[in-house]
């Protein structure tokens, strides 16, 4: 299974969510130490209703440890953009 379906499987399974978005940016880091070593650089954009009253920093801390076994392995940058609600609901 390709990393972005991994990380997109993982991701489903905590926060159901509404909209989930995984960009992988990697190409755009090659030379960067962490592109040396084989993990990826990726952009995740995700509207969950786990994160209603829920603190920017509180979801970004529920996201990695979701991911945690995989920031070790796969994901060497990662970044967040995680909401509760979209555009259509505001």
């Amino acid at each position: 299974m390709k990393r972005i379906n991994r990380i997109e499987k993982r991701l489903k399974s905590h926060f159901d969510p509404e909209y989930l978005e995984v960009i992988d940016e990697s190409h755009l880091h090659k030379g960067h130490i962490g592109a040396r070593d084989g993990k990826g650089h990726y952009r995740l954009n995700m509207v969950s209703s786990c994160f209603l009253e829920i603190s920017p920093i509180e979801r970004h801390r529920m996201i990695f440890t979701a991911l945690e076994d995989m920031m070790e392995t796969d994901i060497h940058a990662l970044s967040i953009n995680a909401s509760a609600f979209t555009k259509q609901n505001t």
